[in-house]
């Protein structure tokens, strides 16, 4: 039986995910502190879909924080689909320090799939 080269291409992707996810399940949020800190921080919960596909990787999120720290917007930057929509459910709940002006920043999380 012979594999089409999408075929071929989809199995190495795939062999490469598996090989290159760590062990555990960790996620964690990272926020260039030179801008806007955190002030309270919810972690997005692993998709159980997403952990039994072994699908692990980086999340980038754009967030718009109004003056008072609350995030007004949340804009999808890169990331796998199964696990975006976990990461903006949870940096909305996100509260930043205060500042005089709206500002912008990326938020980044990452997710490691099981071996």
């Amino acid at each position: 039986m012979r594999l089409s080269r999408w075929k071929k291409l989809g199995l190495a992707g795939g062999a490469l995910l598996i090989l290159s996810a760590s062990s555990g399940r960790a996620q964690s949020g990272n926020t260039d502190e030179s801008k806007r800190k955190v002030k309270t921080r919810v972690s997005p919960v692993y998709p159980e879909l997403a952990k039994r596909m072994n699908i692990g990787g980086k999340v980038k999120i754009e967030v718009v924080i109004s003056p008072d720290g609350r995030v007004k917007t949340t804009r999808v930057v890169g990331g796998h689909p199964l696990l975006v929509q976990v990461c903006q459910d949870a940096v909305r709940e996100w509260k930043f320090a205060p500042a005089p002006e709206e500002t912008t920043q990326i938020v980044e999380f990452e997710f490691r799939a099981s071996e």
